[in-house]
């Protein structure tokens, strides 16, 4: 038997790749191939704790930004014994970082546009996660004067029981301030950040496990492959423990994502991302995806739901060049 790719991997990446007598691996090249970008073979393995830590950076926010948020989902990002330092002080502990949360005055506006997020897998298996961000507070000051602050995060993750790692600490380091008349939401941009993140994370884990996903498909979803729809979880199941499978470890490098809100929580999500995968007998792949997505929100829960998912294919999976 030999191994061909026959379809295009619903998770915008490790490309539907099944074993499939009588058909082999198309060698050609597809005119664009060399633009996608690669890491090298080693860091292949590390891209689901990549994206795992930014899906829950971007968690961070949601309590701040959305009244419907709730306290638990908060503290679930939080290692029992996290330790956080910013303007306000050191909090230690779930405890008074609980308390702090409930000095937070709920009728403030509050917005983070992260401008960039620098993420490094150390070698115990922690994570640190650095990133800079512009944020905006109304309510704080008097006349609807919109507060800035130019902001730097410097924060550390540990492995959990899940794919998603906890944070142990965070510094918020305010770097300047300033005032402004226009607040700028990014509530849409940070819950969909999160959500296609983890998505991500949970399709390039080596270690599969579909279950996970029930959380994020939303009661009637579908996905749409080349090769078909997967429109009940029994059958996205047989999908990820198969084709997904098929490939050892995969990582996926986003190039663009942008959305809009098309009604009140329903979100329309474009992504266009390169993947990379190891076969199980060595052979690197390369493909290139744009993925379109239907996302509706409920803010209570930990993540939004995908409605709708279907893909289509930029660059044929292949032979790395």
């Amino acid at each position: 038997m030999r191994t061909t790719i026959v379809g295009v991997m619903t998770a915008m990446a490790a490309a539907t790749i099944v074993s499939t007598p009588g058909n082999a691996v198309p060698l050609a090249p597809a005119p664009d191939v060399a633009a996608i970008r690669t890491v090298p073979a080693d860091q292949v393995p590390l891209g689901h704790q990549r994206f795992a830590a930014l899906a829950q950076y971007h968690r961070w926010y949601l309590y701040y930004e959305n009244i419907g948020a709730v306290e638990s989902n908060a503290l679930d990002i939080l290692d029992e014994n996290v330790t956080i330092e910013s303007g306000l002080g050191k909090a230690t502990g779930h405890s008074a970082y609980r308390d702090r949360l409930g000095r937070l005055p709920r009728t403030w506006k509050n917005s983070h546009d992260v401008k960039s997020a620098e993420v490094t897998v150390n070698a115990d298996g922690t994570i640190n996660l650095t990133a800079k961000i512009v944020y905006l507070n109304q309510g704080m000051m008097p006349n609807g004067v919109v507060r800035t602050a130019d902001l730097t995060y410097k924060t550390r993750l540990r492995p959990s029981d899940t794919v998603l790692p906890k944070f142990t600490a965070i510094e918020i380091v305010q770097n300047s301030t300033g005032e402004t008349t226009d607040f700028v939401p990014k509530y849409a941009d940070n819950r969909i950040r999160s959500l296609v993140y983890y998505w991500y994370a949970l399709i390039d884990n080596p270690k599969r496990d579909a279950e996970p996903f029930r959380e994020i498909l939303a009661k009637d979803f579908v996905v749409t492959l080349s090769t078909g729809k997967l429109d009940s979880f029994a059958k996205f199941k047989d999908w990820y423990d198969g084709p997904v499978s098929s490939v050892k470890v995969s990582a996926h490098q986003i190039n663009s994502l942008t959305y809009e809100e098309v009604a009140p929580n329903t979100y329309k999500v474009v992504v266009d991302a390169d993947w990379q995968g190891l076969l199980h007998d060595g052979r690197m792949m390369v493909g290139r995806t744009l993925t379109n997505w239907t996302l509706v929100d409920d803010p209570s829960r930990r993540f939004a739901q995908i409605a709708s998912y279907d893909v289509k294919i930029l660059v044929p999976f292949q032979p790395k060049p």
